[in-house]
């Protein structure tokens, strides 16, 4: 089982599955910026900020697409956070199919690339495949959001990088955390060259590779989680409490 390569504690198994869908949201973005007119389908930060360039005319960059994609994001986050309202923080069965229902969209969509469906000159298309990986990418972020694993949210890395240089020597001094935040930001920069160097070969390869990596993120949780309920002490229905 992929779990026994893994830490057994949940909150070093947590933290890297997260870095690990880190670095496929790298990937993901690189796709999608320079493969899908110009359009981030996991960094909401990046749409809005060009969407805001667009709107005065800048560049001829997009608008549908940016709008679209911040859509998409926002109704994905709405799924997970409904579907896991009520479950505590960390890992659950929940989390899992939360991911593994990634994992196969993103999978479907690699396989419809890969067999020849082409977003190239097709406006339509392009803002469709940019919608159906925003909403993907927006399950995943409030997924992990969910994990609460500390300074790697998947998606961004603007408030890792600004605790990794507040709280260094030269700052606060008690850099907490630097080494999973230098991880995060080099983890989400190797995901775009990789996504960038996929993407000179097929556009669906960076959306495959994606949809691997988060299947096997969904996978191997799902074994920690099978594990921890398998080794829990069993309660009996009919046992009685007697105080006194």
């Amino acid at each position: 089982m992929p779990a026994r390569f893994f830490p057994a504690d949940p909150a070093r198994l947590h933290l890297v599955l997260m870095l690990m869908l880190t670095f496929s949201t790298g990937v993901i973005d690189a796709v999608g910026y320079l493969g899908l007119d110009r359009v981030f389908t996991a960094n909401m930060t990046g749409n809005v900020v060009i969407l805001g360039m667009a709107l005065m005319g800048g560049d001829n960059l997009p608008v549908l697409g940016p709008v679209v994609a911040l859509a998409g994001f926002m109704v994905g986050a709405l799924i997970s956070g409904r579907t896991l309202r009520t479950v505590p923080s960390g890992w659950a069965h929940r989390t899992t199919g939360l991911l593994a229902g990634v994992g196969v969209v993103m999978a479907a969509v690699a396989i419809a690339l890969l067999s020849g469906v082409t977003p190239r000159n097709n406006e339509p298309l392009t803002v469709a495949i940019t919608g159906v990986l925003a909403v993907a990418m927006g399950v995943q972020a409030a997924t992990a959001r969910h994990l609460n694993v500390k300074d790697v949210s998947t998606v961004v890395v603007t408030s890792t990088i600004t605790g990794l240089a507040a709280d260094s020597r030269f700052g606060a001094g008690t850099h907490p955390f630097w080494s999973r935040r230098i991880a995060a930001v080099g983890l989400i920069m190797a995901g775009a060259a990789v996504g960038t160097g996929l993407l000179q070969i097929h556009l669906g390869l960076g959306v495959l590779v994606t949809a691997l990596i988060t299947l096997f993120v969904a996978l191997v949780g799902r074994n920690a989680v099978t594990r921890r309920d398998a080794a829990a002490p069993a309660v009996d229905p009919g046992a009685r409490v007697v105080s006194g």
